[in-house]
């Protein structure tokens, strides 16, 4: 009875006869914005009908053509990049961190050639190395007598350190600096000082050609490396860095030998990646321990979570809050553990789906190091005079650097999308507008001539289904079982 309802309904309101029906089509045709529908339904001649039939057909095959190639182009998520110099009047200094090429004081480790074995693991955790099973030996017959034995402690008590015998000068745009104003930090090189590190007030230059100036000593008979293991040079290596971010030297470092002076002048680069899927970066990702997320810092964190899994512990020169390993699962654990971790690329760099993917903004300092030999003669003899030395001390040992912008400026380099969404809508719009002379009213009205015929044609195919059988209820023209019954005692 409801499906029969539903057919009287649909037959007295919603459906319309044949001639209703063609008296809609031609208005629509007449009255439509899409150019030139009413010039195939309204022109008399069949030629004429077939021409505008034609470029109708066409128009909409490269409006087609044309929105498709525009959406693919969408879709493969294309960048610009621009460069922008900007002039400043002041700009942010970097930090600078220094080290020393001879990590370890000689009396400390003229006996103990086993410790720069030990420090090649440790430093090992921050580069990528090869698993080495040389001096195993001496290694495990010095593990078993110093179980308590700390290179941590060892390295910070009897590594180069940063006083007033070696960093003779230190002058920051025309102030003395002093060695108090430099961050320890451990880093493959041993100890290593920072200047401006993160926790200071951020120093800011006012001219070029100027900035920090130092003059170091290496001592190079308190000091000392081991050659067998590929440490030949004498120096002084530093790399320059944002404040925030802590020092690498894989790749990065500057070296500057004894008996030299270097000026390193140097640009501001600042980075904008677009995020995914447009560029690499992910904005969302925020580091423990870091106050800025950088790749470097992300790798280390990477790293250390891994070791903290596996061996318990977490060695010194990492970031986290673990228990400190100590060197018998430095050896045992951890530095197997780092081999592991870059044979099966647990902690990767670079790319969107990476453990650590490209910063969305970065600051790097391009430089350009000329190089001269420090110092003329009078210059030798002020220093012997001074620090009571030898002219041959003097060359074997002192290192002076200078470090200053190039001008007050820094460069952006930017990705930018090459197509938004309003530039593709615009496309879109400007295509069919000159091919088809239609607009957005013109789609709705398409939109709605569509779902018009589409209702018109589910109520065709309702109305022409066949009856639903009725299993429960019997028919009325049928006699029900007691008309049967009474129907044959008549009878």
């Amino acid at each position: 009875g409801i499906l029969e309802k539903i057919r009287l309904c649909l037959i007295k309101k919603l459906q319309p006869d044949l001639k209703d029906r063609r008296k809609y089509h031609e208005e629509f045709a007449s009255s439509t914005s899409f150019h030139g529908v009413h010039n195939i339904v309204h022109t008399q001649s069949k030629a004429r009908r077939a021409l505008w039939l034609l470029i109708v057909a066409g128009c909409l095959a490269i409006v087609t053509w044309q929105i498709c190639s525009r959406l693919i182009y969408y879709f493969s998520w294309p960048t610009t990049t621009t460069v922008v110099v900007q002039y400043v009047e002041n700009v942010k200094f970097p930090a600078v961190t220094f080290c020393n090429l001879n990590r370890f004081q000689a009396h400390a480790v003229s006996n103990l050639k086993v410790i720069f074995l030990i420090w090649n693991i440790v430093s090992g955790i921050l580069q990528k190395f090869a698993m080495e099973d040389k001096h195993t030996q001496e290694l495990n017959d010095f593990l078993l007598g110093n179980q308590n034995f700390s290179i941590k402690d060892f390295t910070r008590k009897n590594g180069f350190y940063l006083n007033s015998s070696t960093l003779l000068e230190c002058d920051f745009f025309g102030k003395p600096c002093y060695p108090q104003d430099f961050e320890h930090v451990f880093t493959e090189y041993g100890n290593c000082f920072t200047f401006n590190h993160n926790d200071l007030t951020a120093r800011r230059v006012s001219l070029s050609g100027r900035g920090l100036h130092l003059l170091f000593d290496v001592q190079q008979d308190k000091f000392t490396d081991e050659p067998a293991l590929g440490y030949t040079d004498a120096g002084i290596t530093f790399v320059i860095h944002p404040p925030q971010e802590l020092p690498r030297f894989d790749g990065l470092g500057l070296l500057t030998p004894v008996g030299t002076h270097a000026q390193v002048a140097i640009r501001q680069l600042k980075s904008i990646i677009q995020e995914y899927p447009w560029g690499e970066c992910k904005p969302d990702i925020k580091l423990q321990y870091h106050k800025i997320y950088s790749t470097n810092g992300c790798l280390l964190e990477c790293k250390a979570r891994y070791i903290q899994d596996w061996c318990g512990c977490l060695p010194f020169i990492l970031p986290g809050n673990g228990t400190e390993c100590d060197l018998l699962k430095f050896y045992k654990c951890v530095y197997p553990a780092v081999y592991d971790i870059e044979i099966k690329g647990l902690c990767t760099v670079g790319t969107h789906n990476s453990t650590c993917p490209a910063p969305c903004e970065e600051t790097d300092y391009p430089t350009t190091v000329t190089y001269s030999n420090f110092g003329g003669d009078k210059a030798i003899k002020y220093f012997s005079t001074k620090l009571k030395k030898s002219s041959e001390y003097i060359r074997q040992n002192l290192v002076r650097i200078e470090i200053k912008y190039h001008d007050l400026s820094y460069k952006i380099t930017q990705q930018h999308k090459a197509l938004t969404i309003s530039e593709l809508l615009a496309d879109v719009g400007g295509q069919l507008g000159l091919f088809c002379g239609a607009s957005m009213i013109t789609i709705i009205e398409l939109l709605e001539y569509i779902f018009t015929n589409f209702c018109w044609m589910c109520i065709f195919l309702l109305l022409k289904a066949p009856e639903m059988p009725q299993w429960n209820n019997p028919s009325q023209n049928q006699p029900t079982h007691k008309e049967k019954e009474r129907g044959i005692q008549e009878c």
